[in-house]
């Protein structure tokens, strides 16, 4: 029953974060749904090994998304 369920729940998109020093090398890599807490992390569009101990190249950083709040209007009546 759950692998039923399982097939069509919507799942949570896993994304990728680089924890970057002060000097804007890479130290570290995490892939979830949710930002990682603390300071540092910045979301990127793909891990590359490379990156590591190196500047992150600006073309690796994901635009913050903005979340547009929906707004309902009642019907008249």
């Amino acid at each position: 029953m759950r692998l039923l369920k399982s097939l069509f729940m919507p799942h949570a998109r896993h994304r990728h974060f680089a924890l970057l020093d002060a000097n804007g090398h890479c130290l570290a890599f995490k892939e979830c749904c949710l930002p990682p807490v603390g300071e540092g992390w910045v979301e990127v569009a793909e891990i590359r090994l490379s990156w590591m101990h190196r500047p992150l190249p600006a073309s690796a950083r994901v635009s913050p998304q903005v979340m547009h709040a929906h707004t309902r209007h009642a019907l008249a009546s």
